[in-house]
């Protein structure tokens, strides 16, 4: 007569005495269930409580078991998987500060292999293209980083600047400003004081005749950088630019005020 398979989960065996004797299959069923019932994510444990709910034909209740155990690996698998992309990616960014461009690009290729949602090397494979004015295959790498992180500022903004060189006649066939615009207008929206965003935008607006998104644009840039100049010189020139010369006049008077306060401020000090 066979003797019984001993369990394979090392907690299931920690609840033997030394010196007992092994238990049959069904005590071994019991002695599993109550420790998944305190233990539920022991993998182990479940991976043997299929198998011997398979040995004494209680299909159904193996079936559960054994689908349990497979989403169970594949989310440890998962697991490995972004742990392993993470590092392929910190291979990469070290070749990349040594400007070892191509075994970097190389790394951050093999991390997205291995997870395919891996943010650093999405961003970075958008940089390394961009350095090399590969635009579409910039492009191809940021639009997907914007789609996993909607929320990241920087993500539109790279994603912009590409769009706005694809614009360009002698780097591609594509109409891509209005995308350039919309990409500035939402790193605008998550981050309000993202100045170049905002120069940049002005940009784009008068180079096409939208006189209103550029006025918008950088009175809102004022209002949420009252300390920059620059953002003051920039709505100044908007509005001459739209012959608005009492608002200039205006955004000049308040330039001139705040920064002769702080000047009076910082000599008292």
């Amino acid at each position: 007569m066979n003797e019984p398979t001993p369990s394979v989960s090392e907690h299931s065996q920690a609840v033997i005495d030394p010196g007992d004797q092994p238990l049959n299959p069904d005590e071994e069923i019991a002695e599993i269930e109550k420790l998944l019932a305190s233990e539920p994510d022991d993998f182990q444990a479940r991976c043997r409580l299929g198998e011997l709910y398979f040995s004494k034909g209680r299909m159904d209740d193996a079936l559960v078991e054994v689908k349990k155990s497979i989403e169970m690996a594949e989310g440890l698998r998962a697991e490995m998987n972004r742990s392993l992309a993470m590092y392929y990616s910190n291979l990469g960014t070290i070749y990349a500060t040594k400007a070892m461009t191509d075994e970097a690009e190389t790394e951050f290729k093999h991390a997205l292999d291995v997870f395919p949602h891996d943010v650093l090397a999405l961003f970075n494979l958008g940089r390394v293209y961009t350095d090399k004015k590969k635009f579409m295959e910039a492009k191809d790498y940021y639009e997907r980083l914007v789609e996993i992180t909607p929320d990241d500022p920087m993500a539109w903004y790279n994603l912009a600047g590409v769009y706005v060189e694809l614009d360009n006649p002698q780097v591609s066939d594509y109409n891509t400003i209005d995308m350039a615009i919309q990409c500035y207008i939402r790193t605008l929206e998550l981050d309000p004081k993202h100045l170049e965003s905002s120069f940049k935008l002005m940009e784009l607006a008068l180079n096409h005749k939208k006189t209103d998104l550029a006025i918008k644009v950088m009175e809102e840039a004022v209002e949420q950088n009252p300390e920059e100049p620059l953002a003051y010189y920039n709505l100044i020139s908007v509005y001459d630019k739209s012959k608005m010369f009492e608002q200039a006049e205006q955004a000049r008077k308040r330039l001139k005020e705040r920064f002769s306060k702080r000047a009076k401020e910082s000599s008292a000090s």
